[in-house]
């Protein structure tokens, strides 16, 4: 095990923390962002390169030059990003931190990214039923219980008719000990996504290789090409 690594979690758990006791549960993400004063050891999911299992998804699922919108949540600092972007697909990529996303500008001058601070609880309406491809991987396991099945409905609403989400978590069984932020999901919270009018195409629940092993999930969903309750923007 990374000490220094474990030592960033516990810091952004105890900023969590202090956020969450004053009624403010995203703002810790502004707040760790700018503390770390430009230096991306500070932040404990900043690999500075894309996510492998989102590389390897797109591997077997996106052609380069494939010209379709998608959307990145919680882009953090911009690799998951920029790797959408390198498949030729128009993107958007959105986080809460104005410091995060003033970051990933700097770190990819001249992107075609479209950059934007968003909160997800209440991102521009014009996005809702806009993106053929959104990809959310690991923003909902940093999100108190409490907001996630208003977050699951917020994601879900941006997948046009006939688009995809691809979401990647830590992953538990429900009788499992949630353990500390980040909160691993269940299978069952990500059925969320079919409530919120989606359909779920493929799951699968793997140990990635970090020190230690960590149990994740990836779940594609897919909205049906007839389905208007998402209009595009």
């Amino acid at each position: 095990m990374d000490p220094s690594g474990d030592r960033r979690r516990q810091g952004a758990r105890a900023l969590a923390q202090t956020h969450l006791e004053r009624d403010d549960p995203l703002g810790w993400f502004e707040a760790l962002y700018d503390g770390a004063g430009g230096d991306p050891a500070a932040i404990p999911w900043a690999d500075l390169a894309p996510n492998p299992a989102l590389v390897t998804w797109l591997n077997d699922h996106v052609e380069p030059g494939a010209g379709r919108r998608a959307l990145k949540i919680g882009c953090g600092l911009g690799d998951d990003a920029e790797a959408l972007a390198r498949r030729g697909l128009a993107v958007t990529a959105f986080d809460v931190s104005a410091t995060a996303i003033a970051w990933c500008r700097r770190r990819f001058p001249g992107s075609p990214v479209d950059y934007q601070v968003a909160d997800l609880l209440a991102a521009p309406t014009t996005w809702r039923g806009r993106f053929d491809l959104v990809v959310e991987s690991y923003t909902l396991q940093v999100l108190p219980p409490e907001l996630r099945a208003r977050a699951i409905a917020a994601v879900a609403g941006f997948v046009a008719p006939g688009g995809e989400l691809v979401v990647i978590c830590r992953g538990r069984d429900p009788e499992d000990d949630r353990g500390a932020m980040p909160w691993p999901l269940t299978r069952g919270e990500l059925d969320g996504f079919v409530a919120a009018g989606l359909d779920s195409v493929d799951f699968v629940d793997f140990v990635d290789h970090e020190e230690p092993p960590v149990r994740r999930f990836l779940a594609t969903f897919r909205r049906r090409p007839d389905d208007e309750r998402a209009p595009n923007g």
